[in-house]
């Protein structure tokens, strides 16, 4: 049975899945074409290894022309895009979101393969290893408004912390110009005219640092497998990392949690966007608002990381009065995300808020948002509400200026952090809290 190891095997995407002696049938290597059927590889369950936050697309993020359109969107158009793995599984299914669109999304043709090189953010992929992604054993499908749409299983060996590559062909395109993207990917795809669903290189095509339509990857994973959700703003979904080479803090958490033999299942879901907010919307709706959709409702999840609300005190009015208010809010706000996720058995992490002095548009002079900040902190530290706490604050804040970054972590405007930064949140996130533990007595009551 050939199967993928890492990045470093070429050769076949797909592969048969084992199947027990008493099995009644075999399963196929083409498994996702019509009628073959698909059984588990293993005694486990679905668990997202990937996902990104949708987000209804503004209009300096749409697909670069020719491929927007007014009200037409990617028409007779092929989108290549590149998604990196966090845990591993013996099958996988795609999630496609129409989250924020106008119209109903036609798809026409999806293909899942291994990008060249294992690399994130190339246009080509490996010889012989697309295969295509069916949906109800159809090729094609159509995604209400609204809604989204999940694959069918594809026999498929994945490795964790792997890249791969799902491309997409719409005949029709989207009759709108609301659409569902994730425009903070970090990561480069691909649009190309015309049908090159299984083609291995996309000579000429137009780039752009965005993902469109893609929601989710799930592996079929062992039982030990688990989730947690990072629950965030651009300092979780990356502002300052590296494209294509997938180095922001959630990301350098996960290989450190890989290395380890006992944090090896945990898969590490990325739900956050730029501007994003806890009470207000912002770029995507507020955090309160995208809860159910981008924590409860992803497949695995056994822990919340919350890390975001910077940017409600930041764009609250600079008075005493709104800036009280804003801290009340917030800590009411932490409050309801820690109760409706213990209902569903998710242990919730809290980590403080980063400092923003020196910032053009967040530091105040009199310094009524770095109160608001502090008090919040205060309150995440000592509140008890939350399941544990990891002080980020104290982790990238400067020594001998607490209102500030440390300038070696700082991106430059004194708000986001580079990459050394982003392994510096990384470190501080104590391996022990995604290791499975039965919950403690009256776990959810309130």
């Amino acid at each position: 049975m050939s199967s993928i190891i890492g990045v470093a095997v070429a050769g076949a995407l797909i592969a048969t899945v084992g199947v027990t002696a008493s099995s009644a049938q075999a399963v196929s290597p083409q498994a996702g074409a019509v009628g073959v059927l698909v059984v588990p590889g293993m005694n486990g369950h679905w668990v997202n290894t990937w996902v990104s936050m949708p987000q209804l697309t503004e209009p300096g993020n749409m697909p670069p022309a020719p491929f927007t359109r007014d009200n037409l969107v990617l028409a007779d158009a092929t989108l290549r895009q590149t998604i990196r793995t966090s845990v591993g599984g013996r099958q996988l299914r795609l999630r496609f979101s129409n989250a924020f669109g106008g119209t109903a999304l036609p798809i026409t043709a999806v293909s899942v393969a291994l990008p060249v090189g294992g690399r994130a953010g190339v246009g080509a992929i490996q010889p012989g290893t697309s295969r295509p992604v069916t949906f109800n054993g159809r090729s094609s499908v159509l995604i209400p408004v609204g809604a989204q749409m999940v694959s069918d299983p594809l026999n498929v060996d994945v490795a964790p912390q792997s890249n791969l590559t799902v491309t997409t062909y719409l005949a029709e395109g989207q009759a709108s110009n609301n659409i569902t993207s994730h425009p903070g990917s970090r990561t480069t795809s691909y649009l190309l005219a015309g049908n090159h669903v299984g083609a291995e290189d996309l000579p000429g095509a137009t780039t752009t640092n965005h993902w469109y339509f893609l929601s989710g990857l799930e592996v079929w994973s062992p039982s030990t497998s688990s989730a947690v959700v990072m629950l965030g703003d651009s300092l979780t979904d990356g502002r300052g990392s590296t494209t294509n080479l997938n180095n922001r803090w959630p990301d350098r958490l996960l290989a450190r949690l890989q290395a380890h033999r006992g944090t090896a299942g945990v898969a590490v879901l990325n739900q956050a966007a730029g501007g994003n907010r806890v009470l207000n919307d912002g770029l995507g709706p507020n955090a309160l608002a995208r809860l159910d959709r981008d924590v409860l409702a992803q497949s695995g999840v056994e822990w919340l990381f919350v890390f975001e609300g910077v940017n409600d005190i930041g764009t609250a009015a600079a008075t005493e009065a709104a800036q009280k208010q804003v801290a009340a809010d917030l800590v009411a706000a932490y409050e309801q995300i820690v109760v409706r996720a213990h209902a569903q058995g998710i242990r919730v992490y809290g980590a403080t808020l980063l400092p923003f002095g020196g910032n053009t548009g967040y530091d105040d002079p009199a310094g009524y948002r770095e109160a608001a900040r502090r008090t919040v902190n205060e309150w995440i530290r000592n509140s008890r509400r939350f399941d544990a706490v990891v002080d980020f604050d104290v982790a990238a804040r400067d020594p001998a200026d607490p209102r500030r970054l440390r300038p070696s972590y700082d991106d430059g405007d004194h708000l986001h952090l580079n990459p050394v930064g982003y392994q510096a949140l990384a470190d501080a996130v104590p391996d022990r809290l995604f290791r499975q533990q039965p919950r403690p007595w009256g776990f959810g009551f309130n």
